[in-house]
């Protein structure tokens, strides 16, 4: 991201963040396309988008910070004979750290293909188009009936993988465990739930990671501009995330499955028109 971005375009992507972090539309894709269409014509940058990242995690936090407060008590105590590995609060705990393996690995390895060559606009619009049609497919055919306390070992470390797939712009991160979960057999809200609780060691280390680059080797992205788009994104995830619980306990993913079709297909025909660059 560009020092010479604007303060009201970086708002402008931090609400666009906020607003798309915990949809099954993909954030990342989202800044990736929005950037080089606003009057800057700068793409955000892979650090930017996980720094601002941060402020959608930290509504996460707020919002479940009872539960999260309540996971990390027992997930501590089952390390010491007051506590119990088998402990519903502790075994949570457990299955996100396995859960987080798996992203925090294929990030290291492919660090450079996900800042660089996976950022193609061609790959962004085909993800959008094949995951929402998988995620159709979860939707219609999954049986929805397992609770999130009913979570395997097996199944954690599934939905880790779906997690990795949102190492690619277009796949999204809430996209990819919802559709695994329900693939699996698990609620709308159950899978919804445990995505977002998933998300959180993962975003918040790719966040504080990108920040600590930026300082140590020259900044990357505009620390005041960046700081705002973070602060945007935390104040408005934190309403996305009560609406969008609200929205899956009653209804379907279908309307995201639309979108992001029409979503892809525009992307597409801006790439063949010469709006768009795919790189």
């Amino acid at each position: 991201m560009s020092n010479a971005i604007a303060w009201g375009e970086a708002a402008f992507l931090g609400l666009i963040q906020g607003l798309t972090e915990f949809l099954p539309i993909s954030s990342s894709a989202h800044l990736r396309i929005i950037g080089p269409l606003l009057p800057s014509g700068t793409d955000p940058g892979a650090a930017f988008t996980a720094i601002t990242q941060i402020g959608t995690e930290a509504a996460v936090l707020l919002y479940f910070r009872h539960d999260i407060a309540r996971i990390i008590r027992a997930w501590c105590l089952s390390f010491t004979k007051r506590g119990s590995r088998s402990d519903p609060d502790a075994r949570m705990g457990w299955l996100i750290a396995i859960g987080t393996l798996p992203i925090a690995i294929l990030g290291l390895l492919f660090k450079d293909a996900i800042e660089g060559s996976l950022r193609n606009l061609y790959i962004t619009a085909t993800m959008l188009i094949v995951f929402a049609l998988i995620l159709a497919l979860a939707d219609r055919y999954g049986a929805k009936k397992q609770p999130l306390s009913k979570l395997t070992w097996g199944h954690g470390i599934l939905f880790g993988f779906a997690q990795a797939m949102a190492l690619i712009p277009g796949v999204s991160r809430s996209g990819g465990t919802i559709t695994a979960g329900l693939l699996m057999g698990y609620t709308r809200e159950a899978a919804a739930r445990y995505s977002f609780l998933l998300a959180i060691p993962a975003v918040m280390a790719s966040g504080f990671y990108q920040l600590y680059r930026s300082w140590e080797h020259g900044s990357a992205v505009a620390p005041g501009p960046t700081a705002l788009a973070t602060l945007v994104s935390f104040g408005v995830g934190y309403f996305v995330i009560v609406w969008f619980l609200r929205l899956v306990s009653t209804r379907g993913y279908m309307p995201f499955v639309w979108y992001r079709i029409a979503l892809g297909t525009l992307v597409f025909a801006l790439l063949g028109l010469g709006v768009l660059s795919a790189t």
